[in-house]
C-alpha cells in the first residue's frame, strides 16, 4: 500500500483563518495518524494578490499550531520547487498535451459576453455554464483574432454526455453530468494557472493520496478528476468536509468570533485550545478530555467526518482555553504573559504568581488584572466595595491589622483571631477580608494573595479599609 500524503495549500493573499486552519489541521491529523506525509504548497499563480509577507505569516502559523510540514517550503523534497508561481514551464506542458489531444480550446469570449450569456441562461432557468461559443472555431478564426491581439483564456472541452463519478471519503458517492459542468477555464488570458488546473496537476505530480478540504470545493472535484484523467495522471482521494457557521446558522465571519489566527494569537489564545477545539469543529472523537497533538492524531477517524455543517461556539472555545491554561507548564505560562506581568511582579514572585492565579485567567488580560491588583501600591475600589467595608465596620479590620502584625502572612492564624475577635465566620469574614485586600469578591485563594502581597502590603491595604470603614 501507498504511503499515505496529505497537503494544506494555501493561497498568499491574506491571512490564515480558522476555517483554513482546521482544513491544514484535518490534513495534518490525518497524515500522522496513517504515518504518512503533510505537505505544504504555496498556490501563489495570483500575481498581484500574493504577498510574500502571507507566506511568512502562513508558516509561522503552522508552526505554532505544531502543524509541521515533512514536504514543501524550508524543508525541501522531491517534487520541488512547491510553489506554484515557479511551476508555469510544468503546466504549459500538459497544456499543450491537452490541446494536441484535442481536449481543450482557445476561447476569446469577453468577460462582457460571458455575463451576458449568464443572464440568459439564468432568465430562462438554466444553470449558467459556458455555452461552447468557440469550441468549434478554427485554427484559421482562432489565429485572425490573435492577429486582432486578442488574448483567449483556454478551455477544458467536457463532453455533455459523460457523468464524472467518483466516491467522496465524507459524502458518499458523487455523480456529476458533464452537460451541467459546462467547458471551464484552465489557463486565464495573462498564461497563468487558475487553481483548478495548477491544484489538480500538482497534486497528482507530488504524490498526494488524500484531499481533506471544505464542502465549498466540491464541484471543483470532478473537473479536476476529468483533467488528470485526461492527462493519464494519478487521482487523489478527495473528501470534503462540513463548512463552519456561526451560531445563527449563517456563515461564519466576525460578527461571531471569526479571526485570523494571527488575531487569535495575539488575543492570548493558547495553540493547544485551538487544536482541542478545531479538531472536534466538525469531526467527533469519543474521547471529550482534552488531548495531545499525538492523542489527536492517534484518534483522527475519517469515518468521524460530519457531513452537517459544524457550528462555531465562542463558550466551547473557551472551555479549552481553559483546559489548556490548566496543562501548560509554569514557565511556558509565565512568557505566555504580557509585559505588564514581566515589569509589575517581582522577580522573586513570579513563580508563585503563576501557580496562585492559574485557575483564575483564561486571557493574558486576566493575569495583568492580578498582577496591578496584588503588586500596585494604590488598589481601586468600586463603590459597591466601599459600601461593603463600611458596613463591615472598622474594628473588623483593625482586628486584622493586629493580626497581621502578630501573625504575619500566616491565613489561617489570621483568620482564626479575626473569629476568635469578632464573631465573624463564613462570607461574613473572608468576603470584607478579600474586599480589603484586593477589589473584589472573587480571585486565587486568600492563602496565596496573603503571600504574594506580603506583610508589608497586607497593612496598608488594612490600614485603608480601617479609614473608608470610619
Amino acid at each position: 500500500m501507498a504511503s499515505i500524503k496529505t497537503r494544506f495549500c494555501p493561497s498568499p493573499t491574506g491571512l490564515i483563518h480558522m476555517g483554513n486552519a482546521r482544513t491544514a489541521l484535518f490534513n495534518a491529523l490525518f497524515a500522522a495518524r496513517s504515518r504518512g506525509t503533510f505537505l505544504l504548497r504555496i498556490e501563489d499563480t495570483d500575481v498581484e494578490r500574493s504577498k510574500a509577507e502571507f507566506i511568512d505569516y502562513t508558516k509561522e502559523d503552522l508552526r505554532w499550531l505544531n502543524l509541521d510540514w515533512q514536504e514543501g517550503p524550508d524543508v525541501g523534497g522531491a517534487a520541488e520547487p512547491y510553489f506554484q508561481s515557479q511551476r508555469q514551464d510544468i503546466y504549459d506542458q500538459y497544456y499543450a498535451t491537452l490541446e494536441k489531444q484535442g481536449k481543450a480550446y482557445s476561447c476569446f469570449c469577453s468577460e462582457r459576453e460571458l455575463e451576458v450569456m449568464r443572464k440568459i441562461q439564468r432568465s430562462s432557468g438554466k444553470p449558467p455554464r459556458y455555452a461552447g461559443t468557440c469550441r468549434h472555431l478554427t485554427k484559421e478564426q482562432c489565429q485572425a483574432k490573435l492577429n486582432e491581439g486578442l488574448k483567449p483564456t483556454l478551455r477544458f472541452l467536457v463532453p455533455d454526455d459523460e457523468t464524472t463519478v467518483f466516491e467522496d471519503l465524507v459524502h458518499g458517492q458523487q455523480s456529476f453530468a458533464g452537460s451541467d459542468i459546462g467547458d471551464f477555464i484552465i489557463r486565464r488570458g495573462n498564461g497563468t494557472s487558475p487553481f483548478m488546473f495548477c491544484n489538480a496537476v500538482d497534486d497528482a505530480l507530488m504524490g498526494v493520496t488524500h484531499v481533506l478540504r471544505g464542502d465549498d470545493h466540491l464541484t471543483n472535484t470532478p473537473r479536476q478528476l476529468m483533467i488528470l484523467q485526461a492527462l493519464g495522471l494519478p487521482t487523489p482521494q478527495y473528501g470534503h468536509t462540513s463548512l463552519i457557521l456561526g451560531p445563527d446558522g449563517s456563515p461564519f465571519s466576525k460578527r461571531h468570533g471569526s479571526r485570523n489566527l494571527q488575531e487569535l494569537r495575539s488575543a492570548g489564545y493558547l495553540p493547544e485550545a485551538l487544536l482541542n477545539y478545531m479538531a472536534r469543529l466538525g469531526h467527533y472523537y469519543e474521547n471529550p478530555e482534552y488531548m495531545t497533538w499525538e492523542q489527536l492524531a492517534e484518534q483522527f477517524d475519517l469515518s468521524n467526518l460530519s457531513r452537517s455543517p459544524a457550528h462555531f461556539d465562542m463558550n466551547q472555545l473557551h472551555h479549552w482555553q481553559r483546559e489548556a491554561i490548566t496543562r501548560v507548564e509554569d514557565n511556558a505560562l509565565w512568557e505566555w504573559m504580557s509585559d505588564v506581568c514581566h515589569e509589575t511582579i517581582p522577580s522573586d514572585k513570579c513563580k508563585d504568581f503563576v501557580k496562585s492565579i492559574r485557575p483564575n485567567i483564561l486571557f493574558r488580560e486576566d493575569a495583568e488584572f492580578w498582577a496591578q491588583t496584588l503588586f500596585n501600591d494604590t488598589l481601586i475600589y468600586t463603590d459597591d466595595a466601599k459600601s461593603m467595608i463600611k458596613e463591615t465596620g472598622e474594628a473588623f479590620f483593625q482586628t486584622a491589622l493586629d493580626a497581621v502584625n502578630e501573625m504575619g502572612v500566616d491565613n489561617k492564624a489570621v483568620c482564626n483571631v479575626i473569629k476568635d475577635k469578632t464573631g465573624a465566620k463564613g462570607k461574613g469574614l473572608f468576603q470584607p477580608l478579600r474586599l480589603a485586600l484586593t477589589g473584589v469578591l472573587f480571585g486565587p485563594e486568600m492563602v496565596h494573595i496573603f503571600e504574594l502581597i506580603g506583610v508589608d502590603g497586607l497593612k496598608a491595604r488594612l490600614q485603608t479599609a480601617i479609614t473608608m470603614a470610619k
